[in-house]
């Protein structure tokens, strides 16, 4: 697909180019700026729209018209989706397929139209485009994608051809259709885009430990057995294996060209050899190479055209009420059985069906937990099996299985419904109370009992993994990270990697690579400035805002506004772009620059409760607002102020020039050695000096180790350290009688221990303002840490 194939436009369509003269672009290409709906409104403005299509270049464009459409629905104030629905209701005379989808569509973008506000602004915006158009059908490729752009940033002007309207046709609109019509049965509900969001963008810590789980493959086997030691789903995966054992449903499709005919219609003569007919081989050497040479020779079967499987496999699960307790634990089994098998080689979709159809997924053992909850009041479910097939999901080319208690059979409304869709319910399981389970299949529009299977649930389920019992007992349990605060009574190391330093009311702040704002000092408590100056005497830092939703591009501010709330601006030269992010309540707001005359050597500052776009070298800058939505405004500096406080704020920052220490967050190993020191991932914590605590290579054998669970590190007799990535470790003994104490996890420097009350060590990590006791590390190391490893020692021993 070229450039002007992509930006083609339609006559009688949702949408056209027009121009907006006031507006100028970077491009200078001034005509065909603008992208609107006739009569209805506009969507974006071009250049809005390219650095949209850039963020999305890596992983393909989708289709334009699709593309326009969810800009629109997610636009922030006024819509008129009304406006917009009926340019597609007119549609739908076209086909009844694309009648269909126009529903599906409009239903599409009304969810996302009722999206919260923070979802669809800044950072998240492009999340949002992301996640929905991620594997969206009818995609451009990411080689083409970047083909596109790369042509129109040398020939702009190439959109003038793609303004010139085409008259519409069927293939266009079901281009643009298809496309989120697809994407609402992927996402029927806001929610599941707010989780597929969520799920985009949680990205653990980038620790070895947390890699490790995410390169290993999940297999099928894996998930059986954690079904198994889950107590919530124990009795669905001790029924698998057994299930799997008797199941003669086939798992796998062969696509028609691998259909077996059978006679001569299974003969030809381009095959692989060994294939050939064995009575080839008895004819002479010259005669059986004239015959392969010239194709005359025969093969017992005909080569087979790459052909993809077209039938599509969905499971719906009767959540009614004589299909709940162990009914619905053997039809949850035996979805998971059909999903999960291991010559299965096609993707499922499962539904819960009770009043209404809702979508779930059983690809994990949490989500298996979570929708054994769904349960419906009715007492059968044919009007939702009715919906499902006539509304929904109207195709033919479905392999449907459908599993329901053995007395719903009996109902003449299910049953209406299950004769009228024979053709596409191919399968129908039933289930019982006493375990038995029943496969039929429709062929022919006649049923047929497969088989039946009994399940000695009684013998399943009397003896629990001892695995599990003890995986209960565990003060770990279920595996999952063990939460961390926020601070401590004693600051964090200072990391290496930052993304910007800022000074603010005489405060020193930190954006750190782990998209956290920290605050750090310079210490007051000096006596010869002389010396202070040259040596600077840093502290650690607190962290005030984690996670926070930014992009480590660009140049920085930071400031308060009226209701001390913290405000960080950031500016991308490059794209053109200002935006503002409040720290506290997460609201954004942004600008595109395409109007404004700035140069690229504009630098973002803040000065006297604004922030700037400042030029040393012209007059006039720009201001910004830090209250409300941002906007940009000219602004003189005919004192010459901010040019005279620049240098003397660059000055104070230079001092927190390499001051980042190197932070130990690699955890594994931790142990007691030979010495009786503490070991933390083959790092010795040792007293080399009377009053020092430092972490050195281990050059000792490890005697005893302490099992690993996530960043929870337990001994033999209770005892744990508890690990942060951000440079701290927590040690909590068995014994009630040693408090709870911390060291940070620095390697080659000083350390400091500290309780909630006391303190000792390096005056790096003393917060500004404190109220713990001061004592000499010798006394802390003797009263916390060796009563810590004795404990262990002995126990051990």
């Amino acid at each position: 697909m070229d450039v002007k194939d992509y930006f083609q436009s339609y006559e009688d369509y949702f949408w056209e180019w027009t121009t907006d003269e006031d507006i100028p672009d970077v491009s200078r290409y001034n005509e065909n700026n603008l992208i609107s709906i006739p009569n209805v409104g506009a969507i974006a403005y071009r250049p809005y729209v390219m650095e949209i299509l850039k963020e999305l270049k890596d992983q393909g464009f989708p289709p334009f018209g699709s593309l326009l459409l969810v800009l629109y629905a997610i636009q922030d104030g006024y819509l008129n989706l009304d406006g917009v629905f009926f340019y597609l209701n007119r549609q739908k005379n076209v086909s009844p397929e694309i009648a269909l989808d126009i529903e599906h569509t409009i239903k599409f973008l009304e969810n996302l139209s009722q999206l919260g506000s923070s979802f669809k602004k800044g950072q998240n915006k492009i999340i949002l485009l992301r996640t929905i158009f991620g594997d969206c059908h009818n995609k451009v490729s990411a080689i083409n994608s970047g083909l596109i752009l790369k042509i129109f940033d040398t020939k702009p002007h190439i959109i003038a051809e793609a303004a010139n309207k085409k008259d519409l046709t069927p293939v266009a609109i079901s281009r643009d259709i298809k496309t989120l019509a697809l994407l609402q049965h992927k996402f029927p509900t806001r929610e599941s885009i707010i989780n597929a969001m969520k799920g985009f963008i949680d990205i653990p810590e980038l620790e070895d430990e947390v890699v490790k789980e995410e390169t290993n493959v999940e297999t099928d086997k894996d998930f059986i057995q954690e079904l198994i030691e889950e107590p919530k789903t124990f009795q669905i995966g001790s029924l698998i294996k057994r299930i799997w054992s008797g199941l003669k449903i086939p798992m796998r499709h062969l696509s028609p060209g691998e259909q077996p005919i059978g006679g001569i219609s299974d003969m030809t003569n381009k095959s692989d050899f060994n294939r050939m007919l064995l009575s080839e081989f008895a004819n002479e050497d010259e005669v059986f190479m004239n015959r392969v040479a010239n194709n005359e020779a025969l093969y017992i079967q005909r080569e087979i055209p790459p052909e993809e499987n077209i039938f599509e496999r969905i499971i719906l699960i009767d959540t009614s009420i004589k299909n709940w307790g162990t009914p619905k634990v053997l039809a949850f089994a035996s979805a998971i059985a059909v999903i999960k098998h291991p010559k299965a080689n096609s993707e499922c979709k499962v539904f819960a069906l009770g009043q209404t159809n809702i979508p779930i997924s059983l690809d994990k053992v949490d989500e298996v937990v979570e929708n054994l909850n769904q349960v419906s009041p009715v007492l059968e479910v044919s009007y939702a099996l009715e919906k499902f097939f006539n509304e929904e999901y109207t195709e033919k080319d479905l392999e449907v299985f459908f599993i329901t208690h053995q007395e719903n059979l009996v109902n003449p409304n299910l049953q209406k419904v299950i004769h009228e869709n024979r053709d596409r319910l191919k399968f129908l399981v039933t289930t019982s109370s006493d375990g038995e389970l029943n496969f039929y299949k429709h062929h022919k529009g006649t049923r047929k009992h497969i088989q039946k299977i009994v399940l000695p649930l009684q013998e399943l389920w009397v003896n629990p993994p001892q695995r599990r019992q003890k995986r209960e007992n565990n003060s770990s349990k279920n595996w999952k990270r063990t939460d961390v605060p926020m601070n401590y009574p004693i600051l964090f190391p200072t990391p290496v990697n930052k993304i910007a330093t800022f000074l603010y009311e005489g405060e020193f702040y930190i954006l750190s690579n782990k998209k956290q704002l920290l605050r750090t000092y310079l210490s007051d408590n000096y006596y010869n400035k002389n010396y202070y100056d040259h040596y600077k005497i840093h502290r650690g830092c607190e962290v005030l805002f984690e996670d926070i939703s930014v992009k480590p591009k660009g140049q920085f501010a930071l400031a308060k506004n009226r209701q001390q709330q913290f405000i960080l601006c950031q500016y991308h030269p490059d794209k053109r772009v200002i935006s503002k992010l409040n720290l506290n309540t997460k609201e954004y707001s942004e600008l595109y620059l395409a109007g404004y005359e700035i140069s690229y050597h504009y630098k973002l500052i803040y000065f006297d409760k604004e922030f700037y776009l400042h030029h040393k070298y012209i007059s006039h800058n720009y201001r910004i607002n830090i209250d409300g939505n941002i906007s940009l405004e000219k602004a003189f500096d005919g004192d010459g102020n901010i040019d005279k406080n620049t240098p003397k704020v660059e000055a104070e920052l230079y001092k927190l020039e390499n001051n980042g220490i190197k932070i130990l967050n690699n955890f594994s190993n931790i142990g007691i050695n030979a010495e009786k020191n503490l070991v933390i991932s083959n790092n010795e914590l040792n007293k080399l000096h009377d009053d020092s605590l430092t972490l050195y290579r281990n050059r000792h054998q490890i005697k005893i180790f302490a099992n690993q669970n996530k960043n929870r590190f337990t001994f033999s007799d209770g005892s744990e350290v508890i690990t942060d990535s951000r440079g701290m470790l927590t040690f909590k003994s068995s014994n009630k009688n040693i408090p709870e104490f911390y060291i940070p996890s620095t390697e080659y420097g000083f350390l400091a221990l500290a309780t909630h009350t006391e303190f000792g060590g390096s005056e790096y990590y003393l917060p500004q303002s404190t109220l713990l006791k001061m004592k000499k590390m010798e006394d802390m190391y003797a009263e916390c840490l060796k009563r810590f490893i004795d404990q262990i020692w002995e126990y051990g021993a």
